[in-house]
């Protein structure tokens, strides 16, 4: 199964936060046979809020694609087919950095596994 991570699934992941994660989720992760992806927004999103002060890292925010990399976890750009996508159904939720995930797991084929209620009709059950 082709998965995209949502930001806090990644953050627990780079945190060594796991144990916090449902079972479900973990489960997802740990499946050899899932492929593990991440969107370019997420990553945007980490940055903003690094340098906003909202976000503590452990890894410097610079080393993030080579520890992506090493964890097996495939980066998605952002191309015109994502921005211009509408999730459907429409999310209950505004935020654009969720919106484009959205939008990604709809033209790329993806799975999106989140915990956030405001994308429940849309995340990997």
């Amino acid at each position: 199964m082709r998965l995209l991570l949502d930001t806090h699934v990644l953050l627990a992941l780079i945190e060594g936060r796991k144990g916090g994660l449902p079972a479900a989720v973990e489960a997802l992760l740990k499946d050899a046979d899932n492929e593990h992806h991440l969107s370019a927004a997420s990553l945007w999103e980490i940055a903003i809020k690094w340098r906003l002060g909202k976000l503590r890292l452990t890894p410097k925010l610079s080393a993030l694609p080579e520890l992506l990399h090493g964890l097996g976890i495939q980066i998605v750009p952002i191309n015109e087919h994502h921005a211009l996508a509408a999730a459907d159904p429409e999310p209950a939720t505004r935020d654009p950095f969720d919106r484009m995930l959205l939008a990604q797991c709809q033209i790329e084929k993806l799975k999106l596994v989140t915990l956030d209620r405001g994308l429940h009709g849309h995340r990997f059950r």
